[in-house]
């Protein structure tokens, strides 16, 4: 009897696993599937992959390189990367040492926070936020602190910053340019991050994936590379979106060696490494790819955003145009259903266009006129979303 009490009480959850739920992504990309619509729900990248890069990885294939690399890369990916920090964002990485490749920039981020943050250590967010970052750090039973970005232009409110703040505060979290929002964040901003980030002695993780992806007058810059940021910044960013590869899982993660050695154990427990012909691919791509193929990116995307945003116009969500990444928040008011979450099932019923609810990338409830739509897109399958969004009409009565 006893035993049988025992059992019945182990078996069972952990605390925190009961609030990790799906990923409303996830859910949204799994229900567009189901119904054959067009998923900009998630940033899947399909477009095409940059032939030298594709060509490298299967030539890696037929020539054995199948088998675990160093957990921190193979010499080429790791030099090809330290050669771009330098020439692209004015950081110096040594390649043997200071820059890992991992299982995705997803992977980097979790074994960076594996190896930096303690349980009931607070790390701040900025808001509208990635919800990976939030659920990884919260698998780890890190608070997290979400400061807000003005709703008008997404700005960054120094004194709310500021006071959250606290003595348990150990990081900041940069997401630019930003998966939802597509904000860039400014110089200015950066400098005020940077300025107390070194006033209280965080670490700063910043999460650069959509560094190419920049339009208009916007740009990237590297908060590693501001006075006093480059022992305590943890730059992250990846070959996914870049290269239209995000199913290869390629990313990498630059910082001082002083944290490396721990980061790369806890990639190491988790993934093993990085998939070994892919990484071949990739320094191809680095290697062989002249600066004008990121330059024709950012023209390409921006082309699409402006697709997109006009069709949200005319459908009646009014689009907060993103500087960068690959991603809009339009305002979803209008459409039927109580939730984001509603409005964003009833929209890929009627129209066959999947969106993500607004709320998944905010807390406390905020977020809920809001949906946000991906456009990554191949120019036929984004043509064909816009075409859907515009007759909307129907939906609305």
């Amino acid at each position: 009897m006893y035993r049988m009490r025992s059992a019945a009480q182990n078996l069972r959850l952990s605390a925190i696993a009961p609030g990790l739920v799906q990923s409303e992504i996830r859910a949204m990309s799994v229900e567009c599937e189901r119904v054959g619509g067009v998923n900009l729900a998630q940033g899947v990248c399909d477009t095409e992959v940059p032939q030298p890069v594709a060509a490298r990885a299967i030539e890696a294939i037929a020539q054995g390189y199948n088998i675990y690399t160093r957990l921190d890369g193979i010499a080429p990916l790791r030099q090809a990367i330290a050669d771009k920090l330098a020439r692209h964002n004015g950081i110096a990485a040594d390649a043997e040492g200071e820059i890992l490749v991992a299982a995705g920039a997803t992977g980097a981020f979790y074994a960076a926070c594996m190896a930096l943050f303690d349980p009931g250590d607070e790390v701040i967010l900025f808001e509208p936020f990635y919800g990976y970052h939030l659920n990884t750090l919260s698998a780890m039973r890190v608070q997290c602190v979400c400061v807000p970005l003005s709703e008008r232009n997404w700005e960054l409110d120094r004194d709310a910053l500021r006071a959250a703040i606290t003595p348990r505060t150990r990081g900041i979290v940069i997401n630019s340019p930003s998966n939802p929002c597509g904000k860039v964040f400014a110089r200015a901003e950066l400098e005020v991050i940077a300025a107390l980030a070194v006033e209280h002695d965080l670490f700063v993780l910043t999460d650069e994936i959509y560094e190419y992806f920049v339009y208009g007058g916007a740009e990237h810059i590297s908060p590693a590379t501001l006075p006093g940021m480059a022992e305590r910044t943890i730059t992250i960013s990846g070959l996914s979106k870049t290269f239209s590869i995000t199913g290869w899982r390629l990313g990498y993660l630059a910082a001082d060696r002083r944290w490396m050695g721990a980061i790369g154990y806890f990639h190491d427990l988790t993934y093993v490494c990085a998939p070994s012909p892919f990484q071949h691919g990739a320094a191809a791509g680095l290697l062989e790819l002249p600066d004008s193929f990121y330059e024709a990116l950012a023209t390409e995307y921006e082309a699409k955003r402006d697709l997109l945003c006009a069709a949200l116009r005319d459908a009646g969500m009014t689009p907060s145009v993103p500087d960068g990444a690959y991603y809009v928040l339009a305002d979803s008011s209008g459409l039927p259903g109580k939730t984001a979450r509603e409005k964003a099932r009833n929209l890929l019923r009627e129209t066959g266009v999947a969106a993500v609810a607004g709320t998944a990338f905010f807390a406390d409830g905020r977020g809920e006129n809001l949906l946000r739509f991906c456009f990554a897109k191949r120019d036929e399958d984004l043509e064909r979303a816009c075409a859907a969004l515009r007759g909307i009409h129907s939906l609305r009565g």
